[in-house]
């Protein structure tokens, strides 16, 4: 009997897990390590930070589904890798801390054939002072707990305009090198539109600041999209966004440090700023779990195993070599450790070898980048991939990954709220073909413009809404399940 081991039940954990158990049944074990007791649908936090859904309406309990699923889970944070053993056993295993209550602070050494590692991001609210909800001056949406919290904030917010005072909202990212601009995209035209349904927005200056270079580039320098009949790009899309609903907006921004109702930042040209806010949403800059490995001496191997930011090396090519020399092919396929072959990455817990945006710093050496975007579909797509190749190793049919998922040939949808209603609710629903531009394929824009198209209208709100709830199902592992697509 072989076991997997997956440390995470995020999308790609959870996917990854899931379909592994389906597949393999009771002749193998999948055990899921994971801190959290709670499954999170991440995408609808957004609307929970505008008070539109719940906390409740975007989480399940984790264990009774992997119960039923024939899944071992063990509420804890895996701590460190040790993919050689250790002295006297040739056994790879992961040391795991309990988060459970009844067994809090306890350890336990848990070995596995196959590993996947799909830990997703720790939010790096420390890399800029002051940011964040708990020891800083910020609200965050990145969990379901920020969104609640950042959602009572704007309440308050919304009870003082009612009461006449005029407020200032700054959202955005709060790092020179974030990612998930688009989570920050869609919370900002929320308030704007929570604002006008409660009779407020003439009270409130809303404004946006974003590492992007300019507005819609998404950390996947930007897109051409076919839009009403026509190729435009989504910098034109998102400008006559924001014009059309009044919001201001900083790019090419570094948040240096955030004060009580103020935020300092730097720009791409050098120059320094300060933005005062009344509320502010800044999503925090991500970096790997904080994972050590250990060779079977005991000997640290952690920068053999991860990236200087804590993401797990994977197959893909992290030669450093000018922008304008990475190819497509450069990304990785498998996902797999090119050191030890029974290890994988997924989702936001595999290093990228290099921007999708190009890369840019300040004259005074301050690098200001969008990370590139990992979530979502391909996260789910990868995940799914990762575990068909392990499953078929474990059935013994190979001896070497089989099913490739590379950002460069995989394309994405992806549906952005600006506003929730029903009735005049609207969403830009865009899908992007291949993520990772090929501009050797596809001279100029590098995305093929046949598949590469977007909408924003009641209709994608509807898109959106159903998404919720179809994924929630899915998750859940409801009759019919597998017949979601990711």
């Amino acid at each position: 009997m072989a076991r997997l081991v997956v440390l995470g039940a995020g999308v790609s954990g959870h996917t990854a897990a899931t379909f592994a158990k389906h597949w393999l049944g009771d002749e193998h074990e999948v055990v899921v390590v994971s801190p959290n007791s709670k499954w999170n649908w991440i995408p609808s936090n957004i609307w929970v930070g505008v008070g539109e859904m719940r906390p409740e309406d975007v989480v399940f309990e984790l264990a009774p589904v992997y119960k039923k699923a024939g899944i071992d889970f063990k509420q804890a944070k895996a701590v460190s890798i040790h993919p050689e053993g250790k002295e006297g056993s040739d056994k790879p295993f992961v040391t795991i801390e309990y988060t459970d209550p009844s067994k809090k602070g306890e350890t336990e050494e848990v070995e596995y054939d196959y590993l996947i590692n799909a830990t997703g991001p720790k939010l790096n609210f420390a890399a800029t002072e002051g940011l964040g909800p708990e020891n800083g001056h910020t609200w965050s949406v990145c969990t379901y707990q920020h969104a609640a919290q950042a959602n009572d904030a704007l309440q308050t917010a919304i009870e003082r305009m009612k009461k006449g005072e005029r407020q200032k909202f700054l959202i955005g990212t709060g790092h020179g090198m974030c990612t998930c601009q688009g989570a920050a995209f869609e919370y900002i035209f929320n308030i704007e539109y929570n604002l006008r349904k409660a009779g407020v927005r003439d009270k409130a200056d809303i404004k946006w600041i974003s590492n992007e270079q300019f507005l819609g580039d998404f950390g996947v320098a930007g897109v051409h999209i076919t839009f009403g009949g026509y190729l435009t790009s989504s910098k034109i899309m998102a400008e006559s966004l924001f014009v059309e609903r009044g919001v201001d907006w900083i790019t090419g921004a570094h948040v240096e440090k955030v004060e009580p109702g103020k935020a300092y930042y730097e720009l791409l040209d050098g120059s320094k700023g300060e933005e005062e806010f009344d509320f502010a949403m800044l999503i925090p800059p991500f970096s790997g779990v904080g994972l050590k490995a250990f060779d079977k001496e005991g000997n640290d191997i952690t920068d053999k195993v991860f990236m200087p930011n804590g993401f797990m090396k994977v197959d893909a090519d992290y030669t450093p070599k000018p922008f304008e020399e990475w190819k497509g092919e450069d990304w990785p396929k498998y996902y797999q450790n090119p050191d030890y072959p029974n290890m994988f990455a997924v989702g936001i817990a595999f290093a990228p070898p290099h921007p999708i945006s190009k890369p840019a710093k300040s004259p005074n050496g301050t690098p200001i980048t969008p990370a590139p975007p990992r979530t979502g579909m391909p996260s789910g797509i990868i995940g799914k991939t990762v575990a068909q190749s392990i499953v078929e190793m474990i059935q013994g049919k190979t001896d070497k990954p089989q099913h490739h998922a590379s950002m460069a040939e995989m394309g994405a949808a992806c549906v952005a709220s600006t506003g929730k209603s029903w009735w005049d609710g609207t969403a830009a629903a865009l899908t992007v073909y291949p993520v990772v531009p090929d501009y050797e394929k596809y001279p100029g824009t590098g995305r093929d413009p046949e598949y590469t198209f977007g909408e924003i209208g009641l209709a994608g709100h509807w898109i959106k809404h159903i998404l919720h709830y179809m994924f929630m199902y899915k998750a859940q592992l409801k009759p019919g399940w597998t017949l979601i697509p990711e």
